[in-house]
């Protein structure tokens, strides 16, 4: 057995070793009516048998470990009353009205927090007492390979009881909880398996002592204050361990290429198997020999989880889908487009695709040497559509299964019925994917992972609320730009104290928008200048000028109307186009639309009038216009779903739009995607509308049908007049087009 010795633990206000960082300014402390979170450190190293000549210098290295108190940062999580209607303070159970179809949505949801409910309960003690279920995640992070190899390990921390919207925010809902040491060695060393079990011990000895201070609250309430202003008796409980394939290995102690949730084998991965257990963990170390255990259970009897000191933990019950690495760059990239790619080289060259906003253009290929998550997901978004036509049915059928598959799981909200399609998208994706065997693709057979997203969904609600991306988003704001703002010499203590200051600024602004000193915003609103028509007002405007009037003889009796200024355009978001159609009569002949005026005068008089009585025919009764023009030739609407900010880019009032027709009364049953044509006046002319961005419910992909015909890198998409409506191209398009 491999063992570890501990050196002393030494508080991070004394840590002598070089220029210590700096205590978080009294100010800050003096502010914020709140315990004050403290870094603190340990060390340990390999205290095991030494070979008598030739020490590996890993042996004699002392690994150390910076960690705040995990009770502490409980505490203030779960006392922030921004929280105050975002919180549960018990599992329950959710249905839908009428056909009483249950609904998993957030963490208290789940089956997992019922069920650790009912086993807190048989202790009388516990009775009336809040369950807090405590998620951890981790994540190995490189903050740069040009300035050398440059990791962080960072550990976060969070209380599931908060509500999913919330917790995808970033609204102060994960903590950093650790920053763990990167046991590193020579190449040689690299897979000597004495090392490889000391790496799992040593991950296995740091999390017992950083979680310590939990231990007590598993077993005996803890009195702490809520975000409703209460006091409430809270039970903690370890819940899910948010992390990639490698630290599961890892965390768990199963054995590399073994699924970390069944027994499968290696060589049969797709036909799943019986669930992994502690309990049953604990046998098979109990019972067989450790070559026994390892060869034919996928079992490390040399790793003991940390959960294990932790009452009701069950790590292989706790171990979450990794829905980026598994799905997006695993199962996708690495399996199916690798099986794919060949083939559509090697006879059918290269597609083009019509921009959208989030996707990226490749003229020359995409032999990239390292794929990222975002890389495989603004693929996914337009592949099946790239291979329809120019490959057997049966692997579009493959990959429509598989994305039907992925967009399900990550759906805010998932009921017994999506669950019935989650199934039976998955049950197609088993049945088509044999053509790339079939077709001499991949001769070898299939062991693929088992997915086991039902289980998980019943048990922990839906996967968007233990997103691996949730991680690597936080990685941003607490370690790599911090990085970034360092001047790089022993970084890592300019991070920590920094996430300190940021750690109790934030408290800071909570405590003043309590007390009604915040937000700023509201006053800033109250100070602004008031327009006749606040309706036409908006950051960026397509009829904008810094004094334009709009005037009527007939209806606004000499009177004019001001918009605001327009603000500067968000670079990237959106593209001013100088030097082009700066009136209606230029852009009407920039556009060959000689309707726009009408169409712009009728818009106008829907939006100051919609109470009214529609016009008399003619236009005369109609709003003049004839201001100047700033026109945006290319503006964009932002939806981001999972971890990510969600949010709205720069918009504008209004919108000259051209409208389609569907070609179908359904989607396409080969790709799933609704197919439209261009909608024509009965004169074979636009039918074009002018109309408010509110109006607009979400932007639309259209991807041209291109059929079997081989498709060039310049192409003009005016000669097209049929496309998909990729529900694809974001979560939202997937639940609206669907």
């Amino acid at each position: 057995m491999v063992s570890l010795s501990v050196i002393s633990p030494y508080h991070y206000l004394t840590y002598l070793e070089e220029a210590a960082p700096l205590p978080i300014p009294a100010i800050l402390v003096y502010l914020v009516r709140r315990p004050a979170v403290h870094w603190d450190t340990f060390k340990l190293r390999y205290d095991g048998e030494w070979p008598t000549d030739n020490i590996p210098p890993w042996m004699d290295e002392a690994y150390e470990y910076w960690f705040c108190d995990p009770s502490t940062l409980i505490e203030n999580m779960l006392s922030n009353m921004e929280f105050d209607g975002e919180i549960d303070y018990a599992p329950y159970q959710d249905f839908t009205a009428g056909d009483r179809k249950q609904r998993y949505e957030n963490f208290m949801l789940g089956d997992w927090a019922w069920l650790q409910a009912d086993e807190i309960t048989q202790d009388p003690s516990t009775h009336r007492a809040t369950f807090i279920p405590v998620v951890l995640g981790s994540d190995k992070t490189t903050v740069s390979v040009v300035t050398g190899q440059n990791d962080y390990w960072p550990i976060y921390i969070s209380i599931r009881n908060i509500h999913n919207n919330v917790w995808h925010a970033h609204h102060n809902g994960v903590d950093l909880l650790a920053f763990l040491a990167i046991p590193k060695a020579a190449k040689k060393y690299a897979d000597d398996l004495t090392f490889w079990c000391f790496k799992k011990q040593l991950f296995r000895a740091a999390m017992s002592r950083i979680l310590s201070s939990l231990k007590s609250g598993v077993m005996v309430p803890q009195v702490m204050k809520c975000p409703d202003g209460h006091f409430h008796c809270a039970i903690f409980s370890i819940g899910p361990y948010i992390a990639d394939y490698l630290e599961q290995v890892l965390i768990s102690g199963i054995v590399q290429n073994w699924c970390g949730k069944c027994t499968a084998s290696p060589d049969d991965l797709d036909a799943g198997g019986p669930l992994q257990t502690a309990q049953l963990m604990r046998v098979l170390i109990e019972e067989l020999s450790a070559g026994a255990a390892l060869d034919e259970w996928g079992v490390d009897v040399n790793v003991v989880p940390f959960t294990e000191d932790f009452h009701c933990a069950d790590i292989c019950q706790l171990l979450t889908p990794d829905i980026l690495h598994q799905l997006i760059k695993g199962r996708f990239k690495d399996h199916l487009v690798d099986w794919v790619s060949k083939y559509l080289e090697l006879e059918y060259g290269k597609a083009a695709v019509l921009p959208f906003s989030g996707l990226q253009r490749f003229p020359d290929g995409q032999g990239f040497s390292q794929w990222m998550g975002n890389d495989s997901k603004v693929l996914m978004k337009v592949y099946l559509f790239t291979i329809e036509g120019h490959v057997p049915q049966d692997i579009v059928q493959t990959f429509h299964a598989f994305l039907e598959f992925c967009y399900i799981i990550q759906q805010d909200v998932i009921t017994d019925d999506t669950l019935s399609n989650l199934k039976n998208a998955l049950d197609h994706f088993h049945h088509y994917h044999e053509i790339f065997q079939d077709i001499g693709v991949h001769t070898e057979g299939f062991s693929l992972p088992h997915q086991h997203y039902e289980a998980l969904i019943c048990l922990f609600g839906v996967p968007n609320g233990l997103c691996m991306s949730i991680i690597e988003s936080k990685h941003i704001t607490a370690v790599k730009k911090l990085w970034q703002q360092s001047n790089k010499y022993k970084a890592l203590s300019q991070i920590l104290q920094t996430n300190q200051c940021l750690a109790q600024l934030a408290a800071a602004h909570t405590d003043f928008e309590a007390h009604g000193m915040l937000p700023l915003e509201e006053l800033k609103q109250k100070r602004l200048p008031q327009t006749g028509l606040t309706s036409l007002c908006s950051p960026v405007s397509m009829v904008n000028s810094t004094s334009t009037s709009l005037s009527s003889p007939n209806f606004l009796l000499g009177s004019t109307l001001s918009l605001h200024q327009a603000s500067k355009p968000n670079r990237g978001n959106t593209m001013v186009t100088h030097g082009h159609a700066r009136s209606v009569p230029a852009l009407t002949i920039e556009l060959s639309t000689p309707t726009l005026s009408t169409l712009i005068r009728q818009f106008l008089y829907d939006q100051l009038y919609y109470e009214s009585i529609p016009p008399p025919a003619g236009t005369p009764h109609l709003p003049m216009f004839t201001s100047p023009l700033r026109v945006f030739h290319l503006a964009t609407t932002t939806f981001v779903s999972l971890s990510d900010l969600s949010g709205i880019g720069s918009i504008y009032p209004c919108a000259l739009i051209h409208w389609f027709d569907h070609i179908a009364d359904e989607p396409d049953e080969l790709t799933g995607m609704w197919m439209v044509r261009l909608s024509l006046m009965e004169d074979s002319s636009k039918n074009i509308s002018v109309i408010h961005i509110d109006s607009i419910v979400h932007v639309t992909h259209l991807l041209p049908i291109f059929g079997h015909e081989q498709v060039l890198q310049s192409i003009n998409y005016n000669i097209y007049h049929r496309f998909y409506v990729n529900h694809f191209a974001d979560h939202h398009a997937f639940e609206l087009a669907s």
